[in-house]
């Protein structure tokens, strides 16, 4: 499957530091992701005393590295265009992908404001402890395995253009203060929730700000992440945190094309 992104897409990721991609994957591989997760929800249920390892990290883990869930990424758009921006050949392919579930809100639960996030730095729960940081993956790719038409699904939640201000700001102070945790520093922008349709796809740099936002809907939301790695990303490690586009060739050959 061949998937060319345009120069305009590529400045907008450029910009943005995300991209979406509707109807990325077919309906039947959401089908297929749907049916195998709910059949885990059923037979293997879920711990309460798990839960929050099962939030940050992911649900149904026994079923994480299945075809049904492996094929979204691997037999579909998501690897070409991811690597229109990485380079042709320069994805390693994944194993497996993160099931990652919001369920509903109490009714009446006040839901706040979305607070986000960059991956990588350790709170315990999310299998990295505290004080500890790391740059594992190069872009995020995010499959969405039911319909999120409204803000407050549990939508997929990015801060525009914050890969670029977390790179310079690292340059300025060294990405060693990571070990402190998320920084709390002002965004250029505020939080975009996106909504979409079951099989569309959310692209977005490793350094971009995001998390999913509250759910006050009835329905469950579904989806699939996938923590893509450049066949490089060992060698490059923490030096991607403020060489914004080291593993990135699709954008660095843009010098400076205006946004279209």
């Amino acid at each position: 499957m061949h998937t060319v992104l345009s120069i305009a897409q590529k400045c907008r990721f450029r910009d943005e530091g995300y991209l979406v991609l509707p109807g990325a994957v077919s309906r039947a591989q959401v089908t297929a992701a749907r049916h195998a997760i709910n059949h885990s929800l059923g037979e293997e249920g879920m711990n309460k005393d798990e839960l929050p390892r099962m939030r940050s990290q992911t649900y149904c883990r026994e079923i994480r590295e299945d075809a049904a869930i492996s094929d979204l990424a691997n037999r579909s758009s998501v690897i070409p265009a991811v690597e229109s921006l990485v380079g042709a050949g320069n994805v390693q392919t994944p194993g497996g992908g993160q099931i990652a579930l919001r369920f509903p809100r109490a009714p009446g639960e006040d839901p706040g404001a979305p607070r986000g996030h960059l991956d990588g730095l350790g709170s315990g729960a999310n299998g990295i402890d505290r004080g500890v940081y790391n740059r594992g993956f190069t872009s995020l790719a995010v499959v969405y395995l039911c319909d999120v038409p409204e803000p407050n699904m549990g939508n997929f939640t990015v801060w525009p253009g914050s890969h670029l201000f977390f790179a310079e700001h690292l340059r300025q102070n060294g990405h060693e203060i990571l070990a402190e945790g998320m920084p709390q520093v002002e965004l250029p922008q505020g939080p975009l929730q996106i909504t979409g349709q079951r099989g569309d796809l959310v692209i977005a740099h490793h350094l971009l700000v995001h998390t999913a936002a509250p759910n006050t809907s009835s329905e469950t939301r579904y989806a699939a992440i996938f923590r893509l790695r450049h066949k490089e990303v060992e060698s490059v490690g923490l030096e991607a945190f403020t060489d914004l586009w080291r593993e990135w060739p699709g954008v660095a050959e843009l010098d400076g094309a205006p946004a279209q």
